[in-house]
Order: structure tokens, then C-alpha cells, then sequence
């Protein structure tokens, strides 16, 4: 059994039960320890190599209490270590062949004084197009038209951020339903106005030459995120007259 730092209740639960689970059990379990964790994520770990999990004959994936115990793994040493996924799945598979390794340190760790200078250059996770097409289950005809409306835009060098794959796995589901990407600019437009609204707050604290200060910038961005993003849900949900979890 792979032994990391910090063990957590996610991946314990998943240990002890014995038999296959489908994504959206994984998923459930796992938020036990990591609420913010997507479908969308595990996926993307999943074409990056760092589980494999079994297929029935209809394409479901199927995952054994092994795979959500690494999955806990990866998302922890992420979380505390800020190592990225190849580091990781290096560390883990070496632990799984039975080497005694000790966890590697890529920059700076998470807490004390040195997490300041982590907060100021922070690792960004970036995917290929490639592992975009094949995390998001799409096409490149559909990756293209996202992109033509500003869903989707890539980085300077081609890749995308991470928070890709939840896009468009998002913007397949709600194609879903019939809505199109041309109908999704809009909601495209809010975004952008949004995170310019938390941008402009916290402009002044990431001018600062204090590195404190400009490390309180990246907290209070994160903060001013989420409650953007709840009261958008709020707004949403209170005009539509419904009642979600």
C-alpha cells in the first residue's frame, strides 16, 4: 500500500470497500476530503497516466479501491506539495515497485514563511491539445468552434490551462440539452466581466513590492472567486425559480 504524508478519509473509505465503482461513486467519495474535485478531473488525471481504471464493454469506467486510494494520493501531493503530475506519478510508481523514496520537493512547500514565495509563482498546470481532445472526450472540429467563440483559448505556447478540461466537458453536457457555444458567449462576456471586477480589486495588493503583500493578493483573489461564483449560482438559480443542492 502506498504511504504518502497526511493520509486523509477520501482515500481510507475507498480502501476498504473491495469492490469496482463507477466515476460518480469515486467522485463522491473523494469530496469527502477534496470538495472542489470534478468528474472532469479525474478524467484528466486519468489521460495524463496517472490511473488506469477498467472499461466494461460499453466503454464505463470501473475503478477498484487502489485506484481512488492513488487518486487521493496525486490530489494531496498536489494540494500540500504543489509537485506536478509527472513528479507524482514518478514518486508513486516507484513506491509501487516497492522502492523506499522519499517525497520529492519542487519548489517551494506548503506552509510557513516559504509559502509565501509559492503564492507569489505558482505552478501552473498546462495540457497539451492532444490530452485536452481525448480528457474532454471531443473532437477537433468541436474544439475549434469553441474556440472561434472565446470558450476555449490557448496559451501562448499551444497548450491549454488545466481548467480547460472542465470547460469543455461542460459545454459538451449542456450541447446536450440543445444549447449551442454561440449561445454560451454570453456567459462567456459575465465571466470576463467578473474576474475583471476581482482583478481590479485586488490590482493594488499584486503592485505591491512586499512579497507578503502581493502573496495576500493571490488569497484574496482565490476568496473574491468564490463568493463571485456562488453569488452567480445564487442569481441563476433564484431567476430560474429552482432549488439545487
Amino acid at each position: 500500500m502506498l504511504q504518502t504524508p497526511s493520509g486523509g478519509a477520501g482515500s481510507g473509505t475507498a480502501a476498504r470497500d473491495s469492490g469496482l465503482m463507477s466515476i460518480g461513486t469515486v467522485l463522491n467519495v473523494l469530496r469527502e476530503e477534496f470538495p472542489e474535485v470534478t468528474i472532469s478531473k479525474i478524467r484528466f488525471l486519468e489521460a495524463e497516466g496517472l490511473i488506469e481504471p477498467q472499461r466494461t464493454p460499453s466503454g464505463y469506467r470501473k475503478f477498484s479501491a487502489g485506484d481512488v486510494e492513488r487518486l487521493g494520493h496525486v490530489l494531496r501531493m498536489q494540494r500540500d506539495h504543489y509537485l506536478p503530475l509527472k513528479v507524482i506519478r514518478e514518486h508513486l510508481d516507484a513506491m509501487e515497485r516497492g522502492e523506499a523514496v522519499p517525497l520529492p520537493v519542487v519548489g517551494r512547500q506548503r506552509g510557513g514563511e516559504d509559502a509565501l514565495e509559492v503564492l507569489e509563482a505558482p505552478t501552473v498546470a498546462r495540457i497539451g491539445r492532444a490530452e485536452l481532445l481525448a480528457a474532454a472526450d471531443i473532437g477537433e472540429a468541436e474544439l475549434a468552434e469553441w474556440e472561434s467563440y472565446g470558450l476555449l483559448v490557448p496559451l501562448a505556447d499551444g497548450s491549454y490551462d488545466a481548467e480547460a478540461v472542465t470547460v469543455a466537458t461542460l459545454v459538451a453536457e449542456l450541447g446536450r440539452f440543445g444549447i449551442e457555444p454561440r449561445h454560451l458567449r454570453v456567459m462567456k462576456a459575465a465571466a470576463d466581466r467578473e474576474a475583471g471586477l476581482v482583478d481590479q480589486v485586488v490590482a493594488p495588493l499584486k503592485r505591491h513590492r512586499n512579497p507578503q503583500t502581493r502573496a495576500l493578493a493571490e488569497a484574496r483573489t482565490k476568496e473574491l472567486a468564490a463568493l463571485t461564483m456562488k453569488l452567480h449560482a445564487s442569481l441563476v438559480k433564484t431567476a430560474l425559480g429552482v432549488r439545487l443542492p
